[in-house]
């Protein structure tokens, strides 16, 4: 029994210690299902915008909140439905933050379709739940059940649980 606790110890501790990689996983996001439905509030220091082609441009601190979630960035660029019957889609781009619950995550860009209820995040992406993090190239976020996969060179460290 002690052979057998020796050879396991150490595998195990290097499992627990060490990062784990793979190919893409599934996660929770947030605390909640986030209805895409309820309304979009945008704050920004400017806004441009341009009625023939139903593209604006929000720049400068932008803060945009749906229900719970809050998605902020350098610049944003809302894509409207034709006669600007609402949103189609949003591309935050200069660093994005989005926080979902006690979740936060962080990317280069984020791309946020509305009508599908689905945001991709690409570039540098982490992860923050709590006392783990993840990174990947790239996760997408299913807002009608509140999942998110990762793919793209994930990796996270996974806390024991110990005193370390």
């Amino acid at each position: 029994m002690k052979k057998l606790r020796n050879l396991l110890l150490p595998l195990f501790l290097a499992t627990a210690a060490a990062p784990v990689f793979a190919q893409g996983t599934n996660v929770a996001f947030g605390a909640f299902k986030q209805d895409t439905n309820l309304p979009v509030e945008v704050t920004a220091d400017n806004l441009s915008v341009d009625q023939e082609t139903g593209i604006a441009i929000f720049t400068g601190n932008v803060l945009i909140g749906q229900g719970e979630m809050r998605l902020s960035a350098p610049r944003v660029l809302v894509v409207y439905q034709e006669q600007q019957k609402g949103i189609e889609r949003m591309e935050a781009t200069g660093g994005v933050t989005l926080v979902s619950g006690s979740d936060a995550a962080e990317s280069d860009r984020a791309d946020y379709s509305i009508t599908d209820g689905v945001i991709v995040m690409t570039g540098n992406v982490l992860l923050d739940q709590g006392p783990n993090a993840l990174s990947a190239d790239r996760m997408t976020v299913q807002l009608s059940d509140g999942t998110a996969q990762m793919s793209g060179r994930v990796k996270t460290i996974i806390q024991t649980g110990g005193d370390n």
